[in-house]
């Protein structure tokens, strides 16, 4: 298997439909959540929202880059969520990341099997496959908090 197929798999698992490594993913968990337990704080823990966001701007920020060839996304900006007041705020950033990560995987997909070993936009950002396999940790690190709060809301 290309290692572009191997790495989109990877995506497709924990974004939008795997249940190996996690036996969940973001889609499935972020389902079955209301906006109202979406923005429910716990304590000083990120709301599911917020993290929903945090992925969201990453994927679209990426998107953006490849289309680009700028890579202008921030950390200081990974977090600031408009507001979500209602059922369509909620619904909206989740066909938003859906969206997204179906087209980061398909852009993934699509990449010469040699770029991987190849500068991510500027040679201090290390490798396309480097930060690739960082999109996928990070998913998963963030898909575990997901699942956690929503374990804390049910009790």
């Amino acid at each position: 298997m290309n290692r572009n197929i191997f790495i989109a798999n990877r995506l497709r698992e924990v974004l939008l439909n795997g249940h190996w490594i996690a036996n969940t993913n973001y889609k499935e968990q972020l389902s079955d959540i209301s906006w109202q337990q979406a923005i429910q704080q716990i304590n000083e823990l990120n709301t599911i929202a917020a993290l929903t966001y945090h992925i969201n701007y990453y994927l679209r920020g990426l998107l953006t880059a490849f289309e680009t060839g700028k890579l202008e996304i921030s950390d200081k900006y990974s977090f600031d969520l408009p507001e979500i007041t209602c059922k369509d705020d909620w619904d909206k950033l989740i066909q938003d990341f859906v969206k997204n990560a179906a087209c980061f995987i398909e852009k993934i997909e699509q990449l010469d099997v040699e770029v991987f070993e190849k500068p991510f936009f500027d040679e201090k950002y290390g490798s396309y496959l480097r930060n690739i396999e960082g999109v996928i940790e990070h998913s998963y690190y963030h898909l575990g908090q997901i699942v956690l709060i929503k374990e804390l809301i049910a009790q």
